[in-house]
């Protein structure tokens, strides 16, 4: 009776271990969020990206700010995928055929960039979480891409409209 007793208490502690692995993580805001995910995500420079481009380097370039934001000014070559929809049209074909392009291997390399690098920190820990095995931000955004690099960009100025391109989501 004692040895059952005995697994019956260390069956009951190995589930109650295994069961607090599972909880679910609370921040206290979206910068305590960001910085967790920043801990498994890599960063790489406006420069490093500029170089890469200048190489011919094969690159996903993702934009993950609102279609107004993108419009506005962004990196040549890149694509407006925005955060809020980014989990949904990463895998999907049609999105991908719409743009003419292909849907990307999950080893490809993957660089995410938003205004000042919240977001694309968030969006590259969730393209992780989704397979992909080689997906960077850009640390500090397009503000700094803009700002190292004020002649490198692009603009749609036929889709923004009244919009004055400001930005949006906070980050």
């Amino acid at each position: 009776m004692k040895n059952i007793a005995l697994k019956f208490i260390w069956a009951l502690s190995l589930f109650t271990f295994l069961a607090s692995c599972n909880q679910p993580i609370n921040f206290n805001n979206v910068d305590e969020m960001v910085d967790k995910a920043q801990i498994t995500t890599l960063g790489i420079s406006a420069d490093e990206l500029d170089q890469k481009i200048d190489n011919g380097d094969m690159i996903l370039l993702i934009d993950v700010r609102e279609p107004n934001e993108y419009n506005a000014g962004y990196i040549p070559g890149a694509i407006n995928i925005a955060r809020g929809i980014l989990e949904f049209n990463i895998s999907n074909d049609k999105f991908w055929e719409e743009a003419m392009l292909y849907m990307p291997e999950k080893d490809e390399e993957i660089i995410i960039y938003c205004r000042k690098g919240k977001r694309s920190i968030l969006a590259a820990q969730t393209l992780q979480q989704l397979g992909f095995t080689n997906v960077k931000y850009i640390i500090d955004g397009w503000k700094k891409w803009e700002m190292t690099f004020p002649d490198k960009f692009e603009k749609n100025l036929d889709q923004l409209g009244h919009d004055d391109g400001g930005e949006t989501g906070g980050c």
